[in-house]
């Protein structure tokens, strides 16, 4: 059985947004998917997840003053 990184306690979840999503985020937003802070196309949690140069990666971190903090990232 393979390791997950997804499955490790420290890792939030991170999952690819579809085309409709990240549009509509972009746009709620108001910025051009070039504007957002990058990830890698060969991060290990990036090739986990199958995110290709282009997608827009939605991380969701918990957080003890926030209960959830969201974050998004355009493979590059």
């Amino acid at each position: 059985m393979k390791f997950k990184l997804q499955d490790h306690m420290f890792v939030p979840k991170h999952e690819v947004l579809s085309k409709e999503e990240a549009e509509e985020l972009l746009k709620i937003l108001g910025i051009g998917k070039e504007q957002l802070p990058k990830i890698r196309a060969d991060d290990p949690i990036a090739k986990e997840i199958g995110a290709k140069p282009g997608d827009i990666v939605k991380i969701t971190r918990k957080s003890l003053t926030a209960g959830e903090s969201v974050f998004y990232r355009l493979v590059v």
